[in-house]
C-alpha cells in the first residue's frame, strides 16, 4: 500500500491553507458559543386575587372526553420526529476500538514497515485522530530540533505525530489536514501567529507544552463536533 510522502512542513503548509479559507473559518466561527439563555416570564400578577375567590368561583378546566386524553404533541412546534432525528444527530459519534501502538522498535522502524496497519481501517474524526497524535507524543517521545519526521530515538514532533498517526492507520489524508487546521485554530487563540513547526521548535519550548496543544485541539475540534 503506498504511503504519501507527506513531510511535516507540508502538512503544516497544507493545514495552514485550509485555515484561511472561508469554509473553514465559518466552521470555527462561534463554535464556542452556546444558545443564550431562557428568559423567565414575569410572574403573574392575578394570581393572588384567583386564590381570594371562593372555591365555586375558581374556573374549572374543561373536562376530557373520556378515550381521548389530551395530545401532548399538539404543544410542540416542530413534529416529534424532527426531534429524534435532530437528539440522535447531536449524539457523540462511538469512539473507535483502540489499538495498542507499536513498541519502541516501532518508532524507529520506516512508517512502510506499519503500511498493512491502514488494511481494513474506517476513517476517524480530526479529534480522535488528534488523541492518537497524542499518544504517539507520549509514548514515543516529543522532538524539537531538527524539525522531521522523528529523530533516531524515533521521537515526533507535533506534525510528525500527525502524519504517524495517519500512517499507522489512524485516519485518511484529509483527516490529518483537518487536525492540522484545529491545531492552528488553537494556536490563533493563544496568540500564536505562525505556523505548527515554528512553534514546535521555538527555545524554551518542552513535551508539556507540545502534549497540552494538542489535548486543547482535540478538545476545541470535539466541541465542534468534529
Amino acid at each position: 500500500m503506498a504511503i504519501p510522502a507527506l513531510t511535516p512542513d507540508q502538512l503544516d503548509a497544507q493545514a495552514s491553507q485550509l485555515y484561511d479559507t472561508q469554509a473553514w473559518q465559518r466552521i470555527v466561527s462561534g463554535w464556542e458559543h452556546t444558545a443564550p439563555e431562557p428568559v423567565a416570564s414575569p410572574p403573574d400578577r392575578t394570581e393572588p386575587a384567583r386564590a381570594q375567590l371562593p372555591a365555586a368561583a375558581h374556573p374549572r378546566p374543561p373536562a376530557e372526553a373520556p378515550g381521548h386524553p389530551s395530545d401532548w404533541r399538539s404543544l410542540l412546534s416542530i413534529p416529534v420526529d424532527r426531534l429524534i432525528e435532530d437528539t440522535l444527530r447531536a449524539l457523540p459519534a462511538a469512539a473507535p476500538a483502540e489499538r495498542a501502538l507499536p513498541g519502541r522498535l516501532g518508532a524507529v522502524l520506516p512508517d512502510r514497515v506499519h503500511a498493512w496497519r491502514r488494511v481494513g481501517q474506517t476513517d476517524v474524526r480530526p479529534s480522535v485522530h488528534l488523541g492518537y497524535a497524542r499518544q504517539i507524543l507520549a509514548e514515543w517521545g516529543w522532538q524539537n530540533t531538527p524539525y522531521r519526521l522523528r529523530n533516531a530515538r524515533g521521537a515526533r514532533c507535533v506534525c510528525g505525530a500527525l502524519l504517524t498517526a495517519h500512517r499507522l492507520g489512524y485516519g485518511s489524508t484529509a483527516t490529518v489536514d483537518r487536525a492540522g487546521a484545529w491545531l492552528i485554530t488553537e494556536l490563533r487563540s493563544q496568540g500564536w501567529p505562525g505556523l505548527i513547526g515554528p512553534w514546535n521548535r521555538a527555545p524554551g519550548r518542552t513535551a508539556t507544552d507540545a502534549l497540552a496543544l494538542v489535548d486543547a485541539a482535540a478538545r476545541r475540534a470535539a466541541a465542534a463536533g468534529h
